[in-house]
């Protein structure tokens, strides 16, 4: 026993020193077009960092620049196909209605800790935590111009649909996925008779609330994604966290979505579902 706890302290330090990589947000007075060309020359300016995405095998480049209202982030990774389908209906004749397809879109995901503690973001973190999602979707969000905004709470307090999760310590955690306070940027449709051989799934139509704080786009170009970011600084929301220039801000970046899944090989997107932050970044704020 008294092993097994040495062992164990052993192992949340190690976590606790990891190095954070720093990704330095560069004041502009041009901020760039949020339209996913990523050809503003503020881009060429700022000073990107590479994170690793282990779940996926890729790494994935970030830049930072914010101007005295807004920030803005820009993400960019290799996908060999661009995916502009998420779970669509094939209609099946011999029963004469529709079924969920196998295609999945393409998503990557901001993560942020909404906490001034230094905080663990896995899916195998020791203690509770709560974060900031900023989603973008290629199906249910990049259509209208944006990240779909949402909170995760990970927390030892089983809740109504939360998903029981075992830490890296072996303590039972369970997570709970939220959408922040108004109107989203999609709904599930619903048709009971035929009107085509594969359909979308889904009406879209602008959000608003808390839920429309996050304008995004997206373009894939010759196997890479360019999705571009902005939020204000400050929404005045308390499902956001609210970044002031001078302080430092945790955060994490996964190109799946992070919702505890298991891998499930009958997915076009295997992976799907079972996103996970990587390396521990900073955000950090020049003058």
């Amino acid at each position: 026993m008294h092993a097994l706890r040495i062992g164990l302290l052993l192992l949340l330090l190690a976590d606790s020193s990891a190095a954070e990589q720093t990704l330095l947000s560069i004041h502009t007075v041009q901020p760039p077009v949020i339209d996913g060309v990523a050809d503003d020359p503020v881009w060429s300016e700022t000073t990107p960092i590479k994170t690793r995405d282990a779940v996926a095998g890729i790494d994935i480049a970030l830049h930072a620049c914010h101007d005295a209202e807004n920030i803005y982030l820009l993400a960019v990774f290799p996908d060999a196909t661009e995916n502009r389908l998420h779970k669509p209906l094939h209609w099946n004749p011999q029963m004469e209605l529709y079924g969920m397809g196998p295609e999945r879109e393409d998503t990557i995901v901001l993560k942020w800790a909404i906490s001034p503690r230094k905080t663990d973001l896995s899916l195998k973190a020791a203690s509770s935590y709560k974060a900031d999602i900023w989603y973008w979707k290629s199906v249910r969000t990049d259509p209208v111009g944006f990240a779909d905004d949402k909170f995760q709470l990970y927390s030892e307090n089983k809740t109504i649909k939360s998903l029981p999760i075992i830490s890296k310590t072996g303590s039972r955690f369970y997570l709970l996925r939220r959408g922040d306070s108004g109107k989203s940027a999609y709904r599930n449709k619903m048709p009971v008779d035929y009107t085509g051989d594969v359909i979308d799934a889904f009406e879209i139509s602008q959000p608003d609330g808390s839920r429309a704080d996050i304008r995004a786009k997206g373009q894939w170009q010759a196997g890479v994604w360019r999705v571009e970011f902005t939020r204000k600084l400050n929404t005045g929301n308390g499902d956001d966290i609210a970044f002031r220039p001078g302080e430092d801000y945790r955060f994490g970046v996964s190109r799946y979505e992070i919702a505890g899944r298991v891998p499930d090989p009958s997915l076009e997107i295997p992976l799907f579902g079972s996103g996970e932050v990587g390396e521990p970044l900073l955000l950090r704020f020049a003058d």
